[in-house]
């Protein structure tokens, strides 16, 4: 068992001889274990997502993919132009989602005025009872109240922050792939 250990690959021996694969496989990781992070928070916690946070979500939805498939086509050799492309759009789609982390970051604090569609779901009012007992049972989640810090910051404050690291992760990789190409 020793020699097994032995003769795996250290991890900077692994980056050398495909960085482009490593660095899709973290922001994978990073953007898979962000959105496990936000459903953990509204299953396990019972923390309801407001409209910009399911918006927040939108990035994730296209980065686990692509990054997971830029990964697999890092590592069978795929032309060094297409995992640029790629890194690119993933770059692209993490500083949108940092955009709109920011700017609802900045709802919270009260910088600005949120959307006026923050005001919760009013459901189907035709689907039986009175009106004024069904508008008693909605839960309205409000995008300019953070539903919880930590060290001063929100989830979107985080959000923003993981978004700009991925941008950070995308961009050293659209440079990799471009250089070794």
């Amino acid at each position: 068992m020793k020699q097994d250990v032995a003769r795996r690959p250290h991890w900077r021996a692994r980056l050398q001889a495909n960085p482009e694969a490593v660095i899709a496989a973290a922001i994978f990781v990073v953007s898979a274990a962000t959105l496990l992070g936000a459903l953990f928070f509204q299953y396990v916690l019972k923390l309801p997502p407001c409209p910009l946070c399911l918006d927040e979500r939108i990035a994730y939805h296209i980065v686990i993919p692509l990054s997971l498939l830029i990964a697999v086509a890092a590592g069978a050799g795929a032309p060094r132009t297409l995992l640029t492309a790629g890194f690119v759009v993933v770059l692209v789609t993490v500083l949108c989602g940092a955009a709109l982390a920011a700017y609802h970051a900045g709802v919270e604090w009260h910088f600005w005025a949120g959307p006026t569609d923050c005001s919760g779901p009013l459901g189907d009012l035709k689907a039986g009872g009175s009106m004024l007992s069904q508008l008693q049972t909605i839960n309205v989640v409000r995008c300019d109240e953070a539903a919880w810090r930590f060290l001063g910051i929100s989830l979107a404050g985080y959000d923003a922050l993981i978004c700009l690291l991925m941008a950070a992760l995308a961009a050293y990789g659209a440079v990799t792939a471009r250089r070794s190409g």
